[in-house]
């Protein structure tokens, strides 16, 4: 991005300004690297301040901005010559929760993220044109997406919407969602879901929302549940199945206790075998279940259980209970 029209404007003639990133793909918790080149121009020109800053567009109501959250200062007091050049290195911290603009080899339709240059001389500051990011998914957030596409979900939409979301150690005012079409399996039960992974330097927190259809004796509603994946975990997990049995195990527990249609019995709309490729226009990072994560009104044993393993120790212990109840009631007798 060059300012040589910005800075003309201020008074400094001839006097430019260049961005410059190594590479304009990363990830959310990786380090942008760059450097900034300035060029004299006809005279002496002094900089009071160059600042970096990362935007994104946001969805408020029917409006879309440009939200800046995350700025850098790479260099203050610069004294440039005439004709004289200067490159000043940076390097950009990318915020875990930053969304996410690439997947499945292509980019995200309706998601942008930006590199503006912020330029201050005396004492004005102008901003300008924006560098646009590519921003690939971590792999936990591309083993879910993957999975759901496995599983037979069809990508609708993504965006970036203003809100605050129950359960995740969220930010900034705005986060990410991701909207499917339901699968074959539960077309007749949900009309969509969408799904916001919020990462953090642990692992990734997922909010799942379901748009339940009605039925005969049941209104339409919204299904709210989630769960808490680590980093190390990404490829630990077979996660279409995984998915498929906690989709179907937090519906049938919100049927129980709200009411609803059943759906029959259906196969598993995946394959095992298959690893990546699956979303075409969406895609990833890394994971690990770690925990539950509750939000709205589904049980928090649904999410407990995903991608743990009973204990084994776990299961004996009633029936040593039992025994040692056994045990004492025969010593009260004697």
């Amino acid at each position: 991005m060059v300012f040589k029209r910005l800075l003309a404007a201020f008074g400094v003639g001839g006097l430019s300004i260049d961005t410059v990133v190594e590479t304009p793909h990363t990830r959310p918790g990786s380090v942008l690297e760059g450097r900034v080149e300035l060029s004299g121009g006809e005279g002496e020109a002094e900089i009071a301040e160059i600042v970096l800053a990362l935007v994104v567009g946001v969805e408020d109501g029917d409006e879309h901005e440009g939200v800046e959250f995350a700025r850098v200062p790479v260099a203050s007091g610069i004294r440039l010559a005439a004709g004289e050049t200067l490159s000043v290195p940076f390097t950009f911290g990318i915020p875990w929760q930053t969304p996410v603009t690439e997947a499945g080899g292509g980019s995200l339709p309706g998601v942008m993220v930006g590199l503006r240059t912020e330029v201050v001389v005396d004492g004005a500051s102008d901003k300008g044109d924006l560098d646009r990011l590519h921003v690939h998914p971590l792999p936990v957030q591309e083993r879910v997406l993957e999975a759901l596409a496995r599983l037979g979900f069809g990508f609708k939409n993504t965006g970036v919407e203003t809100g605050y979301l129950s359960g995740t150690a969220q930010e900034y005012p705005f986060f990410q969602e991701f909207e499917f079409h339901p699968s074959e399996r539960y077309a007749h039960d949900v009309s969509e879901v969408e799904i916001a992974l919020v990462p953090d330097p642990e692992g990734v927190s997922a909010v799942v929302e379901f748009d339940r259809r009605g039925g005969m004796f049941s209104e339409d509603g919204e299904v709210y549940s989630g769960f808490r994946v680590g980093h190390a975990e990404a490829d630990r997990l077979d996660w279409a199945g995984t998915l498929d049995s906690w989709i179907g195990e937090t519906l049938r527990r919100h049927r129980e206790l709200f009411g609803g249609p059943y759906p029959g019995e259906g196969e598993q709309y995946y394959e095992e075998e298959e690893r990546g490729g699956m979303l075409g226009a969406v895609g990833g990072v890394a994971a690990g279940v770690v925990g539950g994560l509750a939000a709205g009104y589904v049980v928090s044993e649904i999410v407990d259980g995903v991608g743990e393993d009973p204990d084994p120790d776990e299961e004996d212990q009633p029936a040593e209970e039992e025994d040692a109840e056994e045990e004492d009631g025969e010593s009260d007798e004697e």
